[in-house]
């Protein structure tokens, strides 16, 4: 999903009251939580959980539920930060174009000295290399590529907590 902050396109919010908040920080915590036991954790009918959830998924509160992979478990060795300087009238195109590939795990616009900040994992550094090559460095519009390697994780969230 695409989000553009600006005061032409402001999300409208939901209120959330404290049940909700609840249910949020309880899925946040465990997103496979069963209905019966998510309303007996809060003290709310199975019913009213589920009709809960179903309401914060309909007004786009939870936008999906997902799993996250140990990177290391699953071959990919290498994870790497780039600032991306683009040319801005390909700026979009760009972007579309990183958010399909595989690799990419976050891309976001950003204000500063870079105009796009990506993430990306790899197997290896030749993987890397090949995606720099072969797939970035292809693109109309690019100016300049920055890239630094994750040399240790102390926290990474998926989401986030109210």
């Amino acid at each position: 999903m695409v989000y553009a902050y600006s005061e032409e396109n402001v999300m409208p919010t939901m209120e959330l009251d404290e049940v909700d908040q609840q249910i949020l920080e309880a899925l946040h915590e465990n997103s496979r939580i069963s209905y019966t036991d998510l309303a007996k954790k809060i003290g709310l009918s199975r019913i009213a959980v589920q009709q809960r959830i179903s309401t914060l998924i309909e007004e786009g509160v939870i936008e999906r539920f997902t799993v996250v992979i140990n990177p290391a478990k699953v071959g990919i060795q290498v994870s790497a930060f780039f600032n991306v300087d683009i040319e801005p009238r390909f700026l979009d195109e760009v972007a579309e174009k990183l958010s399909k590939e595989p690799p990419v795990t976050s891309l976001y616009h950003m204000s500063g000295p870079s105009t796009l900040h990506m993430h990306g994992v790899f197997r290896n550094m030749h993987e890397m290399e090949n995606f720099l090559l072969q797939t970035l460095y292809a693109m109309p519009g690019i100016v300049r590529v920055d890239s630094q390697l994750l040399l240790r994780r102390y926290k990474s969230r998926m989401g986030m907590k109210l």
